[in-house]
């Protein structure tokens, strides 16, 4: 790995609900995840555990790992519990006792924000999170919310991605509470093989649309490097871009800091730099 990394800006540990929790077989995980980190040479990591709060985000059983089927009610409703922030932060202060050489930030991924700040307000002040990102999971059909994945056996594909894309300037210009915004392409994870193969050019002016939303209001796009992308940072300098953070959006320890020397090669492509800190953003 090159000597020189940006920080992993969007890790998940026993405190993200879809882990299964601190009390199952992903305790300790954090501190799992501290010790890849050092491990590979990685000098930064931020804990941006899942902070929801829909109360009507229905979905199948297919749709969940095993660990998760039980946050389902028999109506399809998933209910995932509020963040333990208490325990996430004593875990947090653990850690970086314990792991004095390794950077470790704070933070939260705050799933449809522009809908539920207040109710983030009542749980932690967000302005005491080192790291806050934005992500858009689930898209209002009717009385319900669905994600993507869900939805795709009941529309169209290209119109599951086009109302995703669709959703996130509103997102953009509905929530001043984050300034990231995470895996633009969350919708195309999905994507049915029965399909054929994505072609992003097909959606291009929409995400072109999505993406301009996202520069104008001064925030920072993720390099969600899970599936490298090129045209997810050409067209974002392209639209005005300036800021980018990398985000392996890892669960497990295996998965920390993935696909990152090809990423940085990509971004700096682009002309983006590192900023002093390995947790800056990048810049352009």
């Amino acid at each position: 790995m090159p000597t020189r990394l940006p920080a992993d800006s969007h890790v998940h540990s026993e405190w993200s609900w879809d882990t299964g929790g601190p009390s199952s077989s992903a305790a300790g995980r954090m501190r799992l995840m501290c010790e890849r980190a050092l491990a590979i040479g990685l000098p930064a990591v931020v804990f941006t555990e899942h902070f929801d709060f829909d109360s009507t985000w229905r979905t199948e059983p297919e749709d969940l790992l095993p660990h998760q089927q039980s946050l389902l009610d028999s109506r399809g409703y998933l209910a995932p519990p509020p963040l333990d922030i208490v325990g996430y932060l004593d875990s947090i202060d653990r850690c970086r006792h314990r792991f004095p050489e390794l950077t470790i930030l704070t933070g939260v991924e705050f799933g449809q924000p522009h809908l539920y700040a207040d109710n983030a307000a009542e749980l932690v002040d967000l302005s005491a999170i080192d790291r806050v990102n934005g992500s858009l999971h689930t898209l209002k059909v009717g009385e319900d919310r669905y994600e993507p994945n869900t939805l795709y056996r009941q529309w169209h594909p290209d119109d599951v991605v086009n109302a995703y894309l669709d959703e996130i300037p509103r997102m953009v210009s509905g929530a001043d509470e984050f300034e990231v915004f995470c895996h633009i392409d969350y919708a195309v994870r999905a994507w049915p093989t029965a399909a054929g193969p994505f072609d992003p050019r097909h959606f291009e002016e929409r995400f072109r649309t999505a993406m301009k939303a996202i520069a104008d209001s001064e925030r920072a796009l993720e390099i969600n490097t899970r599936r490298l992308r090129p045209w997810i940072p050409q067209w974002w300098s392209e639209e005005g871009g300036r800021a980018v953070t990398f985000g392996s959006d890892a669960h497990v320890p295996e998965a920390l800091a993935d696909n990152f020397p090809e990423a940085v090669a990509m971004i700096e492509h682009h002309g983006f730099t590192p900023g002093r800190r390995p947790e800056d953003f990048w810049t352009r």
